[in-house]
């Protein structure tokens, strides 16, 4: 009798047992599928300046979070990416923008790659206590420098403009180019910065700088036209190497260059990440020739990674007009990496404070580093491009090795 009622008792704690499983596997399961996505919110120029380098960073990254997506997502998170357009340098419009993604319950937003027009939508984000992500500006402000203290939540997956212009410099002297004219197009930070940075770099080599000038690009100068006066005054104090970063969306890249060879100049003029690309290229008339760049990555099939080209061919030569295609899936790799540090939190300070302890973070573009002082990835390793006849042509990688304080940063 006694053992009859241990066998009664046994099997009800077995049943118990099973259902408690049953109930916790079931549990599991509908935890799983309620799970909210993660919702990225992205402002984009998709008709202004920007539009060139804004719009293939974000058709890259929607390649990137889809790829994310079907391995299950981020801790179980499917990735959902909502988009408002900026339309240009519209502050108002940047602003109801940035408050339609975050109205749509985005816990994360995506700017557009100039700190100047990115402004309205990082300051609205940044009120809300959001981690806020630039794919490629170019400067140390996406961060405390420009924003203040509520700046720690801001960064950007761009190349920061000292270590760009030391990089150029760099090149420059490798190349046996130890004198120097430099054109500063003042439009925007980042353009002077770059320069600023070539400049102090290329002096510490011991590089001479003959001569500085400045333009201002007619895209947001009102269609100003002193660029014809920096070509003309650089043509009469030649040197080994003409510096200028501005970029073909802005107007003033083909012209200038177009006055310097006009004027019999054949020097190599080197431009930044701003001036990559073939897009701005002359359908008619003289080529351009000895024109280089550093860039992201080499957008035009040429590039050391084999990833980098099989998703240029993917999202083809129209948003693979520059290698910053590469931004805005690496800017996904480092916010994943960051929300699995942060063990699933999406809170703004949490996200910024793992985020900030970026040390050669893997992503698409190479390896990312941040630093509480630098929320603006340096240490990257730059793909060297020539222009020669209107044909891209590989030359090369560079990284810098020494980043100098510079002004204009």
């Amino acid at each position: 009798m006694r053992v009859g009622n241990r066998a009664r008792w046994a099997l009800v704690v077995v049943a118990a047992a099973a259902l408690v499983f049953v109930a916790a596997a079931a549990a599991r399961t509908g935890s799983s599928a309620a799970k909210k996505p993660i919702v990225i919110g992205w402002a984009y120029d998709n008709k202004g300046p920007m539009q060139p380098f804004d719009t293939p960073a974000l058709a890259a990254a929607r390649i990137e979070a889809a790829k994310i997506n079907k391995k299950g997502g981020v801790r179980g998170r499917k990735i959902v990416i909502k988009t408002c357009k900026t339309q240009g340098d519209d502050p108002t419009t940047s602003k109801t923008c940035a408050d339609k993604l975050i109205a749509e319950h985005a816990k994360v937003i995506f700017t557009t790659c100039d700190v100047d027009l990115a402004a309205p939508v990082v300051q609205e984000s940044l009120k809300h206590h959001l981690l806020t992500i630039a794919p490629c500006i170019g400067t140390d402000q996406m961060g405390p420098k420009r924003f203040g203290k509520a700046g720690k939540l801001a960064f950007s997956f761009g190349n920061v403009a000292q270590d760009e212009g030391s990089a150029m410099a760099e090149l420059a002297w490798k190349h046996g180019w130890k004198t120097a004219d430099l054109a500063k197009d003042t439009v925007i930070v980042y353009f002077k910065a770059v320069v600023s940075a070539f400049k102090a770099r290329f002096e510490q080599l011991g590089g001479k700088i003959n001569y500085e000038t400045s333009y201002q690009d007619p895209a947001l100068q009102h269609g100003s036209t002193n660029f014809h006066n920096a070509a003309s005054n650089i043509a009469q104090h030649p040197a080994k190497v003409i510096v200028t970063v501005t970029s073909g969306s802005y107007g003033a890249q083909l012209p200038f260059i177009t006055d310097l060879r006009t004027a019999g100049v054949k020097t190599p003029v080197l431009n930044s990440w701003a001036g990559d690309g073939t897009y701005w290229l002359p359908t008619s008339g003289p080529k351009v020739t000895n024109y280089w760049y550093v860039t992201y990555a080499n957008a035009f099939g040429h590039d050391p990674s084999k990833a980098v080209n099989s998703l240029a061919k993917k999202i083809g030569p129209v948003n693979a007009a520059t290698g910053g295609f590469v931004t805005g899936p690496t800017a996904i790799d480092g916010l994943v990496t960051a929300i699995k540090r942060a063990h699933g939190s999406l809170k703004g300070s949490k996200l910024a404070a793992v985020m900030q302890k970026f040390h050669k973070v893997p992503t698409l573009s190479g390896k990312v580093s941040f630093s509480k002082k630098l929320h603006t990835v340096f240490g990257r390793e730059y793909r060297v491009v020539e222009i020669n006849n209107n044909k891209p042509i590989a030359k090369g990688t560079i990284v810098a090795k020494k980043v100098p304080n510079s002004p204009d940063s």
